[in-house]
């Protein structure tokens, strides 16, 4: 079972990333697939949640409105589009997936059973 994130790197407040999330090892249409990310200095936090039943996706408010996401079951690929970013978006990024977390731990680390490595995102001028 592997999840690798991919895609990170430095861009300038305004800009836009695309993060890329690729699955093994297991039936990744059956699992809800997360990001989360990681400051420096502070601690992992929830960034969305695409469902695996209903394909539905629930946002951090921190980048609801700015931040998109997409899912390709045949390929076992999940991505995330960064737009507008903002310093504080500077993180590394993290995609982790989880056997249908009840909709109340979404956001819950422990919800997800397979992570990836990190990608570093960036943001500075």
């Amino acid at each position: 079972v592997q999840l690798q994130a991919c895609g990170g790197g430095s861009v300038q407040p305004g800009g836009s990333l695309r993060l890329s999330c690729a699955a093994s090892g297991f039936t990744s249409n059956q699992y809800t697939i997360a990001w989360f990310r990681q400051a420096p200095g502070k601690e992992r936090e929830w960034v969305s949640s695409r469902r695996s039943g209903d394909g539905r996706t629930y946002w951090a408010d921190s980048v609801k409105g700015r931040f998109a996401d997409s899912r390709d079951n045949a390929k076992k690929m999940a991505y995330l589009q960064m737009n507008s970013l903002q310093p504080e978006d500077t993180a590394v990024y993290y995609c982790a997936a989880g056997l249908r977390p009840i909709l109340s731990a979404l956001h819950l680390m422990g919800s997800y059973s397979y992570w990836g490595h990190g990608t570093l995102v960036t943001v500075s001028s």
